[in-house]
């Protein structure tokens, strides 16, 4: 192996470990965390009133995307000419690699949700966002409502 090829293959491992750390917990009604097992939640009823599609996005980007693509494109970008040549193509590889990488960390963590606004049996209207997952939710429709102790709130069919 050459140390060209070696490179590369360093920047595709680094690009996999990196990318790996973007995906986050689910927000789903129906996926619960180790901690959130065995803890007791108080639950409301409700009827659906309106269901709306929405995009759940990270609200801070781990850079992830931004350093992998910058190291993949430097590289890249290294192979090109030689000398000044080189540079240069070694600094644009690493400036469109790490924009590439930041758009593509954004797609692979953005993620579908539901906001679904419900009435509850005692009168109160709300609407709570969680991540679409497999539960189906139409109007009219009986759910219920869980609220952890730090108040975040899951609907449930």
């Amino acid at each position: 192996m050459t140390i060209r090829s070696i490179d590369w293959i360093a920047a595709v491992l680094a690009a996999a470990v990196l990318a790996s750390g973007c995906a986050g917990p689910s927000k789903s009604g129906s996926v619960y965390t180790d901690s959130e097992a065995r803890r007791p939640m108080q639950v409301t009823t409700a009827t659906v009133q309106a269901i709306r599609q929405v995009t759940l996005e990270r609200n801070r980007p781990t850079g992830a995307g931004t350093a992998a693509g910058g190291v993949i494109g430097g590289v890249a970008g290294s192979t090109v000419g030689g000398g000044r040549g080189a540079v240069v193509g070694t600094v644009a590889g690493a400036v469109v690699g790490a924009v590439a990488g930041s758009y593509a960390e954004k797609s692979l963590s953005d993620r579908a949700g539901l906001e679904i606004t419900v009435r509850t049996d005692d009168g109160r209207t709300m609407a709570v966002v969680q991540e679409a997952g497999q539960d189906s939710f139409a109007p009219g429709q009986r759910v219920r409502l869980l609220t952890d102790s730090r108040g975040q709130v899951r609907v449930s069919p």
